[in-house]
């Protein structure tokens, strides 16, 4: 793969810089301050004029998880995160949400520094590519800060939901050690993980503070055999017998051979089609360096390295499916793939996600007083491929049963300088000044797979030997006719017509007519105000300017105040603008994979709004999205208890969206399909009679997300040596249509984007120490949802799932855990509407966890 020279100066110049040691600079207590939001100076989080949630060491050990994404998720309701086991590459990379708005519109920072997009661009609804948080090991975490407001006139492009601040660990000394084991209580999913950080000096004023992660979590499965009206493989199921397709399949399910191999048709569980968490392992690094060069001049450095594999499954490939076909060899004989498979098969993918960046600059203060940053930022997230236990079915017996279907890459470099000065203009306090500017440089790439990922076999197209004209056998026909085959030209299902799927059966392959990369340039340049108007009055005003390569140039501000009515009673409100350039990958990504509308699979193709296949069905390019924050709220001390309130409205225009599928046939008995096949031929495309369904990524509608925060704590004091520390958070959020979305989304797709996610979140934390011996109890809850399909609503309850963890300090630096999530095995409710066909009995991609009880054990030790 090529890389700029550009990258690979700028990694030189960090590589060099990163050897040098830089003294930790003492920072105020993190549970008081937060260095998000406020550009120049640190401010208390009660005084802050947004909302900034600040978790710190203990806020983060206390909760069981390892992945950070799931941390998050615990400690912060307005975010959600979601495990999605046939999503293609969502298997792998998962999506995020705060505030109801996609990981892509929240700015995620690693020590106050951008940090790089994943490779994934997700297929569906917004296309979100943001920052893979999983490669963030929580163990290298001194802190969390997380901005819960539109920040991108101080941040720049993607921070129209939020910021996530990642604090690294700084310490020069000591470190941790932990082990962690657990399972679910279906006897399944066993993971275990090992994490460290050790702190070291460099010289006598700098340190160097490493962390690792290594871990690996087993497959679960909570499916039920896989049975459709089209083909059932459970005879016990009601649905077996139902329907026009019943004799069809009854030839294999009551044949005892068949259902003998059908056990062994997914590489993982007898359930044909399993439903759960996938394979995992991952070993992840983070360092954080930095040494005092004298004269207010700190030299720092930190970056990360993580390699990660995962698999899961696809949908089960039954007999005559339009995969598992029969065909008419060239001497004439009858070939099935299930000569390979004579169980029927489900495809296997396996993604190997390699993910490093390399952070360094030098900040101090001049004699004037001024601060400066400056600093050089490069990312790069990769994820290969493989496609196992499947077919290119127009290879027919010639195809192989492995595939490695390409490469994705996501690069980014940025140069930046950030700087900041306290000038006196005759207020109450000093104005403090911030402002700076940056450069940055992206390149999306897509690396072809293995050739027969992707190519088209001789079983593409009907006759491929030229066997008939018509009803009546030609030379070749009759030659193979007297040789004893059995064609027979004048029967339309003969199999000598049959043509199937090009690629490897799930995820084809990417040709070098959709591989290639896709780069842009940006730059920007911000400026920060902020000043004590009175000894009750904070305000703030913000505004930044970013020209991008492939868009035109975009100005965005905001304004923020803090009154203290009060000395414990504070209001707080801020209105800004925003926007979020397309990615490139967003912009280039193509896939095509394999769905089941009805138990059929289709060839369902993600084509780049510029495409010619995009464009012969209606796409435009796509433009920046842009934003309107609004947020009002207030901070309380009642004695003991703190509270925080906090409205916000989050209005988006021309927002990014991936339109219903058009699908796409060449048989004319579907006018509205046969007409988008017309338009595909008209423009050339290449294959168009294997695509049966096309969407694309277009600035489709505009959308309302509007909602409040609460969060609060009470020491629960019971004597003067026993307290319970209490804290509860509720997020009510709401996402609707501010224009009509027709054009764009079927009625399903409208009516789920509003009600699908449950409006109300919450938790309510309990910790409490007896002794050597501290207790924690959690409960999470959901609130209702709804789900549609086929005109018809399925109401989904609320659902509590309660955390419990006992923690035993063996000696002043040793203890021991045990604990347990979702302890009374709370699952959402079953889909009653046959949404979720094929095996899945809740809605995989609800936000509601559906694993289960899980169950663990950790050691710790510090030192």
């Amino acid at each position: 793969m090529k890389r700029k020279s550009l990258s690979c100066a700028v990694m030189a110049v960090i590589a060099s810089s990163a050897l040098v040691p830089v003294t930790p600079v003492m920072a105020d207590e993190i549970e008081e301050v937060a260095v998000t939001g406020m550009r120049g100076k640190p401010r208390s989080v009660s005084d802050s004029p947004v909302p900034v949630d600040v978790f710190g060491s203990e806020a983060l050990e206390s909760v069981a998880h390892t992945d950070t994404n799931d941390v998050l998720k615990t400690l912060v309701p307005s975010y959600n995160v979601s495990r999605q086991p046939i999503s293609d590459g969502g298997t792998f990379i998962r999506p995020a949400q705060l505030r109801g708005m996609p990981t892509d519109k929240t700015l995620v920072l690693v020590n106050s520094k951008r940090r790089h997009r994943a490779s994934l661009v997700e297929i569906g609804g917004s296309g979100t590519q943001g920052p893979d948080i999983a490669t963030i090991p929580s163990t290298a975490l001194k802190s969390v800060e997380v901005l819960r407001d539109g920040a991108a006139a101080q941040y720049g492009s993607d921070a129209i939901a939020g910021v996530i601040n990642f604090i690294l660990k700084d310490n020069a000394e000591g470190g941790s050690f932990t082990v962690n084991a657990g399972e679910y209580s279906e006897g399944d999913g066993f993971q275990t993980t090992a994490a460290g950080n050790v702190g070291l000096p460099l010289g006598s004023n700098g340190f160097l503070s490493i962390s690792g992660e290594v871990s690996k979590s087993d497959f679960t499965n909570r499916a039920e055999q896989y049975c459709g009206d089209w083909f059932c493989l459970d005879q016990n199921n009601p649905l077996y017998g139902v329907g026009d397709d019943y004799e069809d399949y009854a030839v294999y399910t009551e044949d005892p051979d068949f259902m003998a191999a059908a056990k062994n048709a997914s590489l993982e569980s007898d359930v044909v089609q399993p439903w759960g968490q996938p394979n995992a392992e991952a070993a992840r690094l983070f360092f954080n360096a930095g040494y005092d060069l004298g004269d207010g001049k700190e030299l720092y450095a930190f970056g990360n390295y993580s390699e990660s594999e995962a698999d899961g499954s696809f949908y089960y490939r039954y007999p005559n499916n339009g995969t598992i076909m029969d065909l008419r060899e060239e001497d004439g004989s009858i070939y099935s793939p299930l000569e390979k498979f004579p169980g029927g098969f489900t495809p296997r993918f396996f993604g190997e996600v390699t993910d490093y960046s390399l952070v360094s600059g030098l900040k101090g203060e001049m004699s004037s007083g001024m601060t400066y940053d400056i600093s050089a930022r490069y990312g790069l997230s990769e994820v290969a491929y493989t496609l196992k236990n499947t077919i290119n079915p127009s290879m027919g017996p010639e195809s192989p049963t492995s595939f490695r279907p390409g490469t994705l890459a996501n690069e980014e470099v940025q140069l930046q300088a950030d700087f900041s000065q306290e000038l006196m203009l005759g207020l109450t306090s000093p104005v403090v000044a911030a402002f700076g500017l940056s450069y940055m440089d992206e390149t999306y790439e897509l690396s072809g797979g293995d050739p027969d990922s992707y190519a088209a076999g001789p079983y593409a197209t009907q006759d491929p030997w030229g066997f008939c004209d018509g009803a009546v056998a030609t030379a070749a026909g009759q030659a193979v006719i007297d040789a004893g085959s059995t064609l027979d030209c004048a029967d339309a299902n003969d199999p000598v017509y049959t043509a199937v799927g090009v690629g490897s059966n799930g995820f084809p392959g990417y040709s070098p007519e959709y591989s290639g990369s896709y780069s842009r340039d940006s730059y920007a340049i911000y400026g920060d105000l902020s000043t004590d108007l009175t000894d009750r009055l904070f305000v703030q005003a913000a505004a930044r300017f970013e020209d991008y390569s492939d868009f035109d140039s975009e100005l965005v501000g905001k304004l923020a105040v803090q009154y203290d009515l009060t000395e414990t009673i504070g209001l707080r409100s801020s209105i800004g603008t925003g926007f979020r350039a397309p990615t490139p990958g967003q912009q280039g990504t193509t896939n095509v994979s394999t769905r089941l509308p009805n138990g059929f699979p289709v060839a369902t193709g993600l084509f780049p709004a510029s495409s010619s296949v995009a464009q012969a069905l209606g796409a435009e390019a796509l433009k920046p999205e842009t934003s309107t924050n609004f947020t009002f709220g207030f901070t309380a001390d009642f004695d003991k208890l703190n509270l925080t309130v906090d409205f916000y409205r989050i209005d988006v225009d021309d927002r990014t969206y991936a339109i219903s599928t058009l699908d796409v046939s060449s048989n004319d008995s579907d006018p509205a399909a046969y007409a988008n096949y017309l338009a595909l031929v008209d423009a050339g495309v290449v294959g168009a009679e294997s695509i049966g369904g096309v969407f694309y990524f277009t600035n489709a509608f505009d959308t309302r997300t509007e909602g409040v925060d609460v969060v609060a704590t009470y020491p629960l004091e019971w004597t003067a040596d026993s307290v319970t520390n209490i804290t509860a958070s509720i997020n009510y959020n709401r996402s609707e249509f501010t224009s009509d979305p027709s054009e764009y989304l079927n009625e399903e797709d409208q009516y789920d984007f509003e009600h699908f996610d449950p409006k109300l979140r919450g938790a309510v934390t309990a910790r409490h120490d007896v002794g050597s011996l501290a207790l924690m109890a959690r409960a999470n809850w959901y609130g209702s949802s709804e789900n549609y399909q086929s005109g018809a609503i399925q109401n989904y309850g609320s659902v509590v799932q309660v955390d419990l963890e006992g923690k035993y300090h063996l000696t002043e630096s040793t203890n021991v855990s045990l604990g347990g999530r979702n302890i009374f095995d709370e699952y959402p409710e079953e889909d009653m509407l046959g949404d979720y066909c094929c095996g899945a009995r809740y809605p995989s991609d609800t936000v509601v966890d559906w694993q289960g009880a899980f169950y663990y054990m950790s050691l710790n030790h510090n030192f």
